[in-house]
């Protein structure tokens, strides 16, 4: 402990940047937090899955999705997201469980549908990467 005090004293530029660059990334990480809301994990997108039936939406490409999504997934890609309303008009009632190849653009995708009126929208957190992960089933159907 003595040494880490010493370096810090005779270092203090770099003590200086290293407190500034993790404060940057704690504040990064707590704004990327709020901005796509709770996302859940494959285990509770199953349990939301089996539990409330709610509408899954593919967020990729469709030529991403043809190679395989969950099933019963509706592709919606990023691009045609501010559609939703007339694609999925007919599930808004329901939740909606959110997912792209690693998670991070569904996070975006329920920001937007968040301001389309949607009210229950869940990212999946890592994507379909994380599903077929933890050896979740995927279709190639459709």
């Amino acid at each position: 402990m003595d040494l880490i005090l010493d370096f810090l004293a005779r270092h203090p530029i770099l003590t200086t940047a290293f407190i500034v660059v993790l404060v940057a990334v704690i504040g990064n990480e707590i704004a990327i937090s709020l901005r796509s809301g709770h996302k859940l994990s494959p285990a509770d997108a199953v349990r939301l899955i089996n539990d409330r039936e709610p509408v899954i939406v593919d967020v990729r490409s469709q030529s991403d999705y043809r190679k395989g999504h969950i099933i019963g997934a509706i592709n919606l890609p990023m691009a045609r997201i501010a559609e939703a309303d007339k694609e999925l008009a007919k599930h808004k009632a329901k939740p909606m469980l959110l997912y792209c190849a690693i998670g991070t653009a569904a996070g975006s995708a329920r920001e937007k549908l968040m301001k389309q009126g949607w009210e229950e929208v869940f990212p999946l957190r890592g994507g379909l990467n994380a599903w077929q992960g933890a050896g979740l089933p995927v279709s190639k159907a459709r």
